[in-house]
């Protein structure tokens, strides 16, 4: 009765069966994965750490990302900041639980956050990192930054990917040095909401690398399949 009522006066229904009412419904809730595993895009690119992943983009966890990105649907933040904490978690398995974990969102395009209002990407790592920080020290660093003139990648090839971020990110030196005084030991961790080619994550990999932060790992929500 909830689930109808809530139709009748939001005209919302669940993304993953579409039946009217909460924009998850329960039985779609308790079906999404529950452990991250080890997905490598394909190809690789060359040098790419591990990346974790919860689950394949496709179905209700596209629809959940792709709603909280692009579409305004915020509520999903809690739901899919649960599901990067577990791929967060699985990276980070075999490091001793009282070294901290640096989560290091990718930037997003430069203006997009602005003109959403919002970052999709950086409230998610924020969710995962209270999840993860239940049982290790961990915190969130944002200190990517994108340079500009990279287009939006949707239909570009892994080859187009690769040279559209190319250099495209950095960190500048005044975050770093705060963030090396409170946390000299920390193990950094790229996260991201889906991994496609590893292009931009193989790209964030290098702008941290170069600063003497090299990541041990990614952990996504989600990786399209391999062709």
């Amino acid at each position: 009765m909830l689930d109808e009522t809530l139709d009748l006066f939001l005209g919302s229904h669940c993304v993953g069966c579409a039946h009217p009412g909460r924009m998850l419904c329960a039985l779609c809730r308790a079906a999404l994965p529950s452990t991250a595993r080890i997905s490598w895009p394909s190809p690789v690119p060359p040098g790419l750490v591990t990346p974790w992943v919860v689950a394949p983009y496709a179905g209700a966890v596209r629809e959940l990302v792709v709603g909280h990105k692009d579409r305004g649907q915020w509520g999903h933040r809690r739901v899919l900041g649960r599901l990067l904490a577990q791929a967060v978690q699985a990276a980070a398995v075999g490091l001793d639980p009282r070294v901290p974990l640096l989560l290091v969102p990718v930037p997003s395009r430069l203006g997009s956050g602005r003109r959403r209002g919002y970052e999709p990407l950086l409230a998610l790592v924020g969710e995962a990192s209270r999840v993860v920080g239940a049982n290790r020290p961990v915190a969130v660093a944002p200190v990517l930054h994108s340079r500009g003139a990279v287009v939006d990648q949707t239909g570009l090839d892994a080859t187009a990917r690769r040279e559209n971020v190319m250099t495209s990110m950095h960190c500048p030196s005044p975050v770093l040095r705060r963030l090396r005084r409170r946390w000299p030991l920390a193990a950094v961790l790229i996260c991201d909401d889906v991994l496609t080619t590893g292009a931009t994550a193989r790209e964030a990999q290098r702008a941290l690398g170069a600063v003497g932060w090299p990541p041990f790992a990614i952990a996504a929500i989600a990786a399209t399949p391999r062709r």
